[in-house]
This record gives structure tokens, C-alpha cells and sequence, in this order.
């Protein structure tokens, strides 16, 4: 009797309206994802006012407006259950791919004691944790949806995150913020010699 009771109440549950169709974990994720978003949009317009250099101006406009779209895109999914509007954008970056290599001498870091010491590298690389943070969590949110959904725009959002912290690790590393160290050229060889591909795996 009791196992009837649990299947009824698991079959009926499977027949939720949309904007039900969630689990426990799942929203406890989405409000976690959500708010570490939310903190970002929020320390982007603190960053505005104190970039200097108008190439970084112009990027995080493009990743405010981007992500913005983004979150408007998971609070109507989160509503509805449903399809949204305005489904994830791709966001395509207009940096090169070059990265340089090689390490150049530089002063030991400290920490700012002073808003008036926050500059370009400070801003960036602040904006560079918020991106990592929040393509962790939403990973792991996309993880724990069980609405396929918003699952769906969580999942599709991660590498259009990855993408914009790309583009901020490119602006870093083109300015020497962020160098890049090289194994010798006979090190890297061995590592990239360190695997070999299975043979006979292909289908017939």
C-alpha cells in the first residue's frame, strides 16, 4: 500500500506544470549560481569608473550587456519551466589567440593599500575570478538541473564564459599581467609524447 502511495506521488509529480519541474538541489544551485552573477554584473559598474585603458572600457560593456542578456535568459526559464525568449547567445570574442610566452622581470606583487593603486591589472584580474567562479557554477548547476531547459541554458552558457575569460586572459597576457612560462623544448616534447591513441577502437 505505502509503495502505490510513493508511486502515485512520484508519478504525479512527473506531470507538474513547467514552472514547478524543479528539484531541491537544483534550485539551491541556481540561487548560488545566480548570485555570484549578480555580484559580478554589480562589481563591473565599481570597475567602470576606474579603467584606464579603453580597449578594457569596451570589453566589459560587451560582457556586461552579454551576461545580462544571460541572466534575464535564466530568470524567465527559472519562472517558466519553458523555452525562454531569447534563447543563449553565442558570444564570440574579437581578441586574436595569440598568446605570448616567455617570462619577463617584474615587481613582486602586493596587495593595493589604497583605491587610488586599483588599476587595469587590479580590474582584470578581479573580473578573470568572477569568470572562473561563475563557469564553476554553473557547471555545477547544470549538473543538478533536472528541468532539461534551464539545464539546457546553464550547460550552453559555459563556454560562452570560458570565452570571455579567454578574452580577459588574452588582454592580461598581451600586457604582461599574466606570463606565460615554458617547459624546454625537450620537456614539452616528452609530455606531449606522454600519450598514444587505442587502435581498434573505431566502429565498423
Amino acid at each position: 500500500m505505502q509503495n502505490q502511495q510513493q508511486n502515485q506521488q512520484f508519478q504525479g509529480s512527473s506531470q507538474m506544470p513547467a514552472n514547478f519541474s524543479h528539484g531541491g538541489h537544483e534550485l539551491f544551485d541556481v540561487h548560488e549560481a545566480m548570485g555570484g552573477l549578480i555580484g559580478a554584473l554589480e562589481h563591473y559598474f565599481l570597475y567602470e569608473p576606474h579603467i584606464q585603458d579603453p580597449e578594457l572600457k569596451t570589453m566589459l560593456g560587451q560582457h556586461k550587456s552579454y551576461l545580462t542578456q544571460t541572466y534575464n535568459t535564466i530568470v524567465e526559464t527559472l519562472k517558466t519551466g519553458s523555452e525562454p525568449a531569447v534563447k543563449t547567445q553565442t558570444y564570440n570574442m574579437t581578441a586574436s589567440n595569440n598568446t605570448l610566452y616567455g617570462m619577463q622581470p617584474s615587481q613582486p606583487k602586493t596587495p593595493a593599500q589604497s583605491a587610488n593603486e586599483i588599476n587595469d591589472q587590479c580590474i582584470s584580474g578581479f573580473w578573470m575570478g568572477h569568470l572562473k567562479a561563475s563557469s564553476s557554477a554553473f557547471t555545477m548547476t547544470a549538473l543538478e538541473t533536472s528541468n532539461p531547459v534551464l539545464r539546457r541554458v546553464f550547460a550552453d552558457s559555459v563556454p560562452n564564459l570560458i570565452e570571455m575569460a579567454f578574452e580577459v586572459y588574452l588582454y592580461q597576457n598581451k600586457h604582461h599581467y599574466y606570463q606565460v612560462p615554458q617547459l624546454k623544448q625537450e620537456d614539452m616534447q616528452n609530455y606531449i609524447n606522454g600519450f598514444a591513441p587505442v587502435q581498434g577502437t573505431m566502429p565498423h
